[in-house]
């Protein structure tokens, strides 16, 4: 007999077979009415346990978080709230199963329990919904991609290279920490180390990627980076994902087509295949902004500002225009901006982003050519001298989504802003080749996985969008 999963029963038309389901008891009432949940959809199935026919060991054994194995026959449900149920024939209660101590009740727990329960918290109908919409979106970055002609490159992992010149990085090494052989000058003489230098976790595959992008043309990474910033807030993690794709023969506007045709397609994909667990979040939202003043309140719910970003054409602004649009804006000129924007060079805030995107364009934004001071060696500097061609994608509700740049492919340009950052040219010499030998122009971007997926499902911690987080002071699990 063929084991169905939840939702398979649910969407077939299988009314009085014999089937066989798998899963955990969500709920299990009079001792009579089970709520089934097997992770394949939100939904629960209900199974009718006739109990005069049950065993009173087993029985006793049916608790909430209980593994169960059914076989019964599905029929029409007599009651409300399901149209088919399945009237329990068999039923096996596998492995133990303690109700007194098993933490996820069917009751409303707070977020920051179920991280402490991280290892179960799946079993809840919003992180369930989550971590679907998670895989989701993971299918149709690699789809997406896969469909546009990009090869998929698994850039390192340890690297000695600091992408971002941010220095803010998880050293790997295979010294003895309390005895670590040392130099003349007392330092730690990492040429004894397992690769010979300092090696740290990576925060960025792309310099990697620029390297395949100039051989293969399109390619594109997806895994995990790593930043040691020493920051608990809700948008920060130690360890997280990032999609980076690179191009060959691409300038900033192809660039700016990519992002804005990628992004729509993998939030159309989630609006097409996951619309049971965006209902649920999107209720979950509303019930959420009625406890709210008000003014603090969104105005478009989870999925109107999913079709805000997938229906509306993205406006092309430069950043010097929108830093005179924020300068004359009503919140600057009343001081309702925590950072007032007073001249050109300021590092824009999430309050600018939003108000850029929600009330003055309406629109999702992309704003480009940022001032050099503000961003990293690698972006191609404009003729001007002093800004570059970067960009980046605003969406509502959350600020900054995407950064991507042309890169600077000239080699004396290249070397010259490395030098005014104090970069040190050993260190990225193969960086330098490809300036050397068949440069050309190339561009790319990169979108931290979990902000997007905060974005999709309306979290609004991102220690919430990752099975496990890993933040200072936790590497539990």
């Amino acid at each position: 007999m063929k084991t169905y999963t939840v939702a398979e029963l649910l969407e077939k038309n299988l009314v009085l077979q014999e089937v066989e389901v798998k899963g955990w008891v969500r709920t299990f009432r009079a001792n009579r009415f089970i709520a089934l949940n097997d992770g394949s959809t939100l939904n629960n199935i209900q199974c009718v346990v006739d109990f005069e026919n049950l065993d009173e060991s087993v029985l006793k054994r049916i608790t909430t978080g209980a593994a169960v194995h059914i076989i019964g026959e599905l029929t029409e449900s007599q009651g409300k709230g399901q149209n088919v149920e399945i009237q329990v024939s068999k039923i096996d209660v596998l492995g133990d199963s303690d109700p007194e101590t098993y933490p996820i009740q069917p009751k409303k727990h707070s977020f920051e329990f179920l991280r402490e329960n991280a290892h179960l918290r799946t079993r809840t109908n919003t992180f369930s919904a989550v971590m679907r919409l998670r895989s989701s979106l993971s299918f149709a970055i690699h789809q997406y991609f896969n469909e546009n002609g990009f090869y998929y490159m698994h850039t390192p992992i340890i690297t000695g290279s600091d992408a971002e010149g941010a220095g803010e990085m998880f050293r790997v090494s295979a010294l003895n920490a309390k005895n670590p052989p040392l130099t003349e000058d007392g330092e730690v003489n990492y040429k004894e180390d397992f690769f010979g230098k300092e090696t740290n976790l990576t925060v960025s595959g792309q310099l990697e990627a620029e390297t395949y992008a100039m051989s293969l043309g399109k390619v594109y990474t997806f895994g995990p980076t790593f930043r040691a910033e020493n920051s608990n807030t809700s948008r920060h993690l130690a360890e997280f994902w990032m999609i980076e794709p690179e191009v060959a023969f691409m300038d900033l506007d192809g660039n700016m087509d990519l992002a804005e045709d990628f992004m729509k397609y993998v939030l159309k994909y989630v609006l097409e295949h996951n619309s049971d667990d965006l209902a649920f979040l999107e209720k979950r939202l509303l019930d959420e902004e009625k406890t709210k003043p008000q003014a603090e309140r969104s105005e478009m719910s989870l999925i109107e500002k999913i079709k805000f970003v997938v229906d509306n054409n993205f406006k092309r602004v430069s950043y010097t225009e929108a830093i005179d649009i924020l300068k004359n804006s009503k919140p600057n000129k009343k001081k309702k901006f925590k950072y007032l924007i007073e001249e050109w060079g300021a590092d824009l805030q999430s309050e600018h982003e939003r108000y850029l995107v929600e009330k003055h364009f309406k629109c999702p934004v992309i704003l480009f050519d940022y001032p050099a001071n503000i961003k990293a060696f690698y972006m191609r500097l404009n003729e001007d001298g002093k800004t570059v061609r970067a960009m980046d994608i605003l969406f509502p509700g959350i600020g900054e989504m995407v950064g991507g740049s042309q890169r600077e492919e000239r080699l004396d340009v290249l070397k010259e802003k490395m030098a005014a950052l104090d970069i040190d040219e050993q260190e990225l010499w193969w960086y330098l080749d490809l300036r050397k030998y068949g440069t050309a122009v190339h561009s790319g971007f990169g979108l931290g996985f979990e902000r997007l997926v905060m974005f999709a499902t309306g979290m609004g911690n991102i220690r919430d969008v990752i099975p496990y987080p890993r933040t200072p002071q936790n590497a539990e699990f």
